[in-house]
């Protein structure tokens, strides 16, 4: 079933990066001269993008820690929830940053950033599901 799940989301992937987006074709290509080169679009971010983004996403996730942890925790065995936890906040984490690397916006210019970012959403999505399982009651 599992195999199953994951065939139709690779085939729906497939279907999405062939036939739906726009496409420049050989025959375009070709067409150009060899001193023209495609135009390309320039991204209008600032310098420090991805830090401003990554340090919000701490501070988000600073609040939500801070937000579970504030009162003692409620599980009897809550080495083990905590553990579980995170993995499934790395889970989505990873999940995430497959989607990112399919619209190609998971680049960097930098071994930092890109720590820095992962880190963060890692960090942040730990503490959602945290948030989710002890203070919301999402998969109590």
């Amino acid at each position: 079933m599992l195999l199953d799940l994951l065939g139709i989301i690779v085939d729906a992937l497939g279907l999405l990066s062939s036939g739906l987006g726009p496409s420049s074709s050989t025959s375009d290509r070709m067409s150009l001269n060899y001193d023209e080169k495609p135009l390309k679009k320039e991204s209008k971010r600032s310098k420090y993008f991805t830090e401003k983004v990554s340090a919000v996403v701490l501070v988000l996730a600073a609040l939500g820690l801070f937000i579970v942890f504030k009162d003692p925790l409620p599980v009897q065995n809550y080495t083990q929830t905590l553990i579980v936890a995170s993995l499934i906040g790395i889970g989505i984490s990873l999940l995430v940053f497959f989607v990112l690397y399919v619209l190609e916006l998971y680049y960097f210019k930098t071994l930092f950033k890109l720590f820095l970012f992962s880190c963060s959403v890692i960090i942040f999505f730990i503490s959602v599901v945290l948030y989710g399982y002890f203070k919301s009651g999402w998969l109590i």
